[in-house]
């Protein structure tokens, strides 16, 4: 037992609350990197796009991490922006309202795009159709990586930000300095409190972007077959 724990009894169970919550924290973090990778796969695969990979920065912050993730999906929405503005021009104004209509069937869709994919990329894939439909035409997706960017702005800005992704591998112990390090001792109730609330929001967050883009690679499997 710590020498503090004689003075702050509780502290043994706020041990096993962080490390707990670093986690969940990380867990978030890794899948969220590795669902923007696979989205990146198919959009270099089926658009033409030439976006780089991310990794996890082991020795970066947690902030730093949520701005790779950021700065590589902004990337991501600036190729999809690309996409959609060539549509645009090349659909007619009732084609291409078709698109941004919720009611609409993806098949149908998907027809619409196919149209003029070829004018766009050089030449016509069914996959690279559904990929357009799916991220371009879908304001539900939009609204989802939308979300997750919001979430690790947030996080980064937060108390959290400030403490390395590095400590999250180490010892219950050796978490608890590094959140002590990193917040003042008073801080440290509020900042178990910011990771609850913000873990809230990321996991929900992080869960449908990574079942978007599951859905994505999953309509183009059955586009190639």
């Amino acid at each position: 037992m710590a020498q503090s724990d004689f003075l702050y009894p509780d502290n043994p169970k706020r041990r096993q609350e962080v490390n707990r919550l670093h986690q969940q924290l990380l867990d978030c973090l890794s899948d969220s990197f590795h669902a923007t990778n696979k989205l990146t796969g198919v959009l270099n695969m089926h658009l033409g796009c030439k976006l780089a990979s991310i990794e996890m920065k082991r020795d970066g912050t947690i902030k730093e991490n949520c701005d790779i993730i950021i700065q590589a999906i902004m990337n991501i929405q600036k190729e999809l922006q690309k996409v959609d503005e060539a549509l645009k021009d090349k659909l007619e104004p009732t084609l291409y309202r078709k698109l941004q209509d919720i009611k609409k069937r993806e098949t149908e869709k998907i027809a619409i795009v196919q149209k003029v994919i070829s004018v766009i990329l050089g030449e016509a894939t069914s996959a690279a159709s559904a990929v357009a439909v799916k991220l371009v035409g879908s304001n539900v997706t939009t609204g989802i990586i939308n979300k997750l960017v919001t979430v690790l702005a947030q996080i980064g800005a937060s108390l959290l930000g400030s403490i390395g992704v590095a400590a999250l591998g180490l010892g219950i112990d050796m978490i608890f300095r590094a959140i002590l390090g990193a917040v003042e001792r008073t801080q440290l109730q509020a900042a178990i409190k910011s990771y609850e609330k913000h873990l809230v929001e990321f996991k929900s967050a992080s869960e449908k972007y990574h079942h978007a883009i599951t859905e994505v690679t999953n309509t183009v499997k059955h586009q190639v077959k």
